[in-house]
């Protein structure tokens, strides 16, 4: 994954990600690097160029269908950087349901099927260590979901 020059605070949030199907019905689930340039994120007003630049957001390994998870909002979540684990924790740590962020994204816009909503991060990110650790090129990510898969990818 590349990081844009100007970025040199990156950081990575393993994050469940929310695949939306017709009608405003959940379709099904995917692994999610919720990848975020942690300067750009705190001296701009808006998070547009901190959260979406190119390849920001890698997920897969796949889209698993929403029958196939009984229960979104309690499976394991780990993240590991260089095969250290730093992020432990189950969905059901989330500050914000499934159903409660659906309903609330769906008050202003029009969820069509593909979209992709995330549901947040658990603790862990590199921002929130004593020291700060943030990615390098080089660097691995791995971050996975129980009964979802895996996604890896390398800092550029």
């Amino acid at each position: 994954m590349p990081c844009p020059a100007v970025v040199r605070r990156l950081d990575y949030e393993g994050e469940l990600g929310v695949v939306m199907g017709p009608g405003g019905r959940v379709a099904g689930y995917a692994v999610c690097d919720d990848v975020s340039a942690r300067d750009l994120q705190g001296r701009e007003p808006q998070w547009t160029r901190a959260k979406g630049f190119d390849a920001s957001c890698p997920y897969g390994p796949w889209i698993t269908t929403a029958d196939e998870v009984p229960d979104p909002e309690d499976l394991a979540l780990r993240t590991w950087v260089n095969g250290e684990l730093r992020q432990d924790a189950r969905t059901s740590d989330l500050i914000f349901g499934i159903d409660e962020l659906v309903a609330f994204i769906g008050e202003t816009c029009t969820l069509e099927p593909g979209d992709l909503i995330l549901t947040g991060t658990p603790s862990g990110v590199g921002m929130a260590m004593d020291p700060k650790r943030f990615l390098a090129a080089g660097d691995v990510v791995r971050i996975e979901i129980e009964k979802l898969g895996a996604i890896e990818h390398a800092i550029a």
